[in-house]
């Protein structure tokens, strides 16, 4: 039987752990997430595992990266099948921490990102998201101490703007971008696709066969704006919401008008039902 992670609730106690992995001097990789993992995460761990003698994985449904009218009452929290998960992983700790342990009586203090987290993409829609993010994730990787912190590349707005902030903020780890995991037909793995009924998660793998077809097109020398004009009518036609489908430049986040601008990535986000998935594509 896969021995169980240390679990650790409040600071002192991770502090304690943490620092007996120093004393022996044993790199540390942390792996940010909120729960309901899949293999996406697992995939994390193990690249975690790859850099580092200890992996810390961290739990914590973050309440303030999540609008009013957003899933937070909802969103999957299934523990005790993390903690299973996390045990066949080899994992040696996970931080569980409560709201009140991460924004306790008092708390008044908030990291305000710039840069790629105000790039009129998912900031437009969510206004609120990236200060919640940046704040727990500074946080967290505070009190967590790594050598390295993981994030998967789906959420890549995310990845660029926690790699921007680690770097202003002169935090000594480096930020590592995972690769997308996919379902066999390319829906990029999220804890949020549970919420999908059948019909729409059989339409909901358009979303990356639209961008695989974009890249190919741009690569071939096609303007970058015509080839997204046709991409956004096949996303609304096969009965998506679009929020935005955008090439930007891969690491500033900054709009492209041509491969000249290059490294270039297509990133999209749209409804369908109630569900809203997002995805990216490196051209």
């Amino acid at each position: 039987m896969a021995k169980r992670p240390t679990i650790v609730r409040a600071v002192p106690a991770l502090r304690r752990a943490v620092a007996a992995y120093r004393d022996a001097g044993e790199r540390i990789a942390l792996v940010p997430t909120m729960g309901a993992l899949h293999r996406g995460h697992l995939a994390l761990v193990r690249q975690a595992h790859a850099r580092a003698r200890r992996v810390v994985v961290s739990i914590f449904v973050n309440p303030t990266q999540f609008a009013p009218h957003e899933d937070f009452d909802s969103y999957p929290r299934r523990f005790a099948t993390d903690i299973a998960a996390l045990s066949e992983a080899k994992v040696d700790l996970v931080w569980a921490p409560s709201a009140a342990v991460m924004y306790p009586q008092g708390f008044a203090s908030r990291v305000e990102p710039g840069g790629p987290a105000k790039a009129g993409l998912e900031d437009k829609f969510r206004p609120h998201f990236f200060g919640g993010v940046a704040t727990v994730v500074a946080k967290l990787l505070t009190q967590t101490a790594p050598d390295f912190a993981l994030f998967g590349q789906k959420d890549y707005q995310q990845l660029r703007v926690v790699t921007q902030m680690a770097k202003d903020l002169d935090l000594p780890l480096k930020v590592i971008g995972v690769p997308t995991v996919r379902e066999t037909d390319g829906l990029a793995l999220s804890s949020r696709n549970v919420y999908l009924s059948a019909g729409e998660r059989s339409v909901a793998p358009t979303l990356y066969r639209v961008l695989k077809a974009a890249a190919v097109r741009i690569k071939r020398g096609e303007a970058i704006a015509r080839v997204l004009d046709v991409a956004r009518i096949e996303i609304d036609l096969a009965g998506f919401t679009l929020d935005y489908l955008e090439a930007r430049h891969a690491l500033t986040l900054v709009p492209v008008a041509s491969r000249k601008d290059e490294p270039i990535r297509l990133l999209v986000a749209a409804k369908i039902g109630k569900t809203r998935l997002i995805d990216n594509l490196a051209v």
